[in-house]
C-alpha cells in the first residue's frame, strides 16, 4: 500500500518533519511491505520553511541576520527553490517567540522585510511568505520600510516603528520602494480576517500580542489611517493575517492572499501524491471541532477524501471523540502515553507508538474511501 504521512506540528512540542518521521517508523515496525512518504506539513507559518524543503531536494537554505520584533539582532533563514522561488517564514524573522517581552505597540515586522530584500538580492524572481505567528500589528509598515517605503509624520520624520508608531503618520512614500519580484509575490495564511474593525487584526489578534482593550482601539485606528493613506480600504479577506502584513504587502506591492494549507499542499507535492496513495496519515497538537474549519487538518481531510483515500489522525489531544466524523481513525498521545505530562516529555516516542497502533488496525485495502 501506498501511505502518506502528513502532519502539521504539535506546536510548542515537536516540529512537523519529526512528527512525520516518528508516525511513519510506526508504521513501518508493523508493515516492512508499504511504500512510505512524508509530507510534513504547515499553514504558511511555523514549519513553513521544513515542509517545502522536504519536498523539494534541490532547495538551498540562506542564513541572515536581521531585527526582530523589538529591534535585537535574530537569526533567520529563506530557501531558494531551484526555479527561482524564495520561501520566506516570518515567523522566523517577526515572531511572537522573539520578544523579551509582549509590545503590541512597538513590535514591528521590520526583519521580515530583511529576510525577502535578502532574497530579492540572491535573485529570486518569485516570493512566497509564509504569514503566522507575528509579534505585531503594523500593518506590513515594517517589512515595507526595510523594503524602501517611508512612513512619515506631519513634519516628514520617520514615524516609529510598530503598530503605535502609525498614529503619527501622515503621508507615505513609495518612489523608493523595491519593486516586486517579476514573477510576483504569494502570501500564505489561513486567516480570513479583514485589517480592521470588530474581526480584524487588532480586534482578533492583538489580545494575543498583549494588547489591552485601549490599545486595541488604538491600534485599530492606526490601521485604518495605513489603509487611507495607501488608498486602499483592507475589506479583502486574510487582510488582517500577521498583524495586516497581507494587507500592506498586497496594497503597495501587489501581493496575492492565498490559503495556506491549500498552497502548500500542491506546493510540497501532496495534492500529486494523494492522486495515488491509499492512506493519508495527518495530525496537529489538539484536535477539536475547529480544526475541521480551514486548519491543516481539516483541509487534508477533504482533499484526501475527495481522492478516495483512507485518513487518519494522530493528534496530542482530542476535546471530544465526538467532534471527529468517526473517532476510530483518530489516536490521541494522551490516551497511549496515560496522560498528557508524559506525551508532552517524550511526543516523538509516543507519535511512533501511534504510528504502529493505526498500522496494527487490520485489515488494510487499497484505495477506501472513507476514516478507518
Amino acid at each position: 500500500m501506498r501511505v502518506i504521512v502528513a502532519p502539521d506540528s504539535l506546536k510548542g512540542t515537536v516540529s512537523a518533519r519529526d512528527a512525520a518521521r516518528a508516525i511513519a517508523a510506526g508504521w513501518r515496525e508493523l508493515r516492512t511491505q508499504d511504500t512510505v512518504t512524508l509530507k510534513p506539513m504547515a499553514d504558511g507559518g511555523e514549519g513553513t520553511l521544513d515542509a517545502v524543503e522536504t519536498s523539494h531536494p534541490g532547495a538551498v537554505r540562506h542564513a541572515a541576520v536581521v531585527r526582530g520584533p523589538q529591534m535585537r539582532e535574530v537569526h533567520a533563514e529563506w530557501l531558494m527553490l531551484d526555479d527561482g522561488t524564495a520561501v520566506v517564514e516570518m515567523a522566523q524573522s517577526s515572531g511572537l517567540p522573539l520578544v523579551d517581552e509582549l509590545d503590541p505597540m512597538g513590535s514591528h515586522t521590520f526583519g521580515v522585510g530583511e529576510l525577502i530584500a535578502a532574497a530579492l538580492d540572491a535573485g529570486a524572481d518569485r516570493l512566497i511568505v509564509g504569514l503566522g505567528g507575528s509579534a505585531s500589528t503594523d500593518g506590513g509598515a515594517g517589512a515595507l520600510a526595510a523594503l524602501g517605503a517611508r512612513f512619515l509624520d506631519s513634519a516628514g520624520r520617520p514615524v516609529p516603528l510598530g503598530g503605535g508608531g502609525l498614529a503619527e503618520l501622515d503621508r507615505i512614500v513609495l518612489d523608493d520602494l523595491r519593486p516586486a519580484p517579476p514573477r510576483g509575490v504569494v502570501c500564505l495564511s489561513d486567516v480570513t480576517a479583514p485589517l480592521r474593525g470588530a474581526h480584524g487584526a487588532a480586534a482578533v489578534f492583538g489580545p494575543q500580542k498583549g494588547a489591552t482593550a485601549v490599545q486595541v482601539r488604538e491600534l485599530d485606528r492606526s490601521l485604518a489611517r495605513l489603509a487611507a493613506l495607501l488608498g486602499d480600504s483592507g475589506n479583502e479577506a486574510g487582510d488582517g493575517a500577521a498583524g495586516g502584513t497581507s494587507f500592506g504587502l498586497r496594497a503597495a506591492w501587489g501581493a496575492q492572499l492565498r490559503p495556506g494549507a491549500d498552497q502548500l499542499a500542491a506546493l510540497t507535492g501532496l495534492t500529486d501524491e494523494l492522486s495515488e496513495g491509499d492512506v493519508l496519515i495527518t495530525g496537529e497538537g489538539r484536535f477539536d471541532r475547529t480544526s475541521l474549519q480551514g486548519k491543516v487538518v481539516g483541509h487534508l481531510l477533504e482533499l484526501a477524501q475527495s481522492y478516495g483515500a483512507t485518513v487518519c489522525i494522530v493528534a496530542g489531544q482530542a476535546e471530544d471523540p465526538r467532534s471527529n466524523p468517526d473517532s476510530r481513525g483518530l489516536v490521541t498521545l494522551t490516551e497511549l502515553a496515560g496522560g498528557s505530562a508524559n506525551a508532552i516529555a517524550e511526543p516523538e516516542r509516543w507519535l511512533r507508538a501511534a504510528g504502529a497502533e493505526l498500522a496494527a488496525r487490520e485489515p488494510w485495502e487499497p484505495r477506501r474511501t472513507e476514516w478507518l
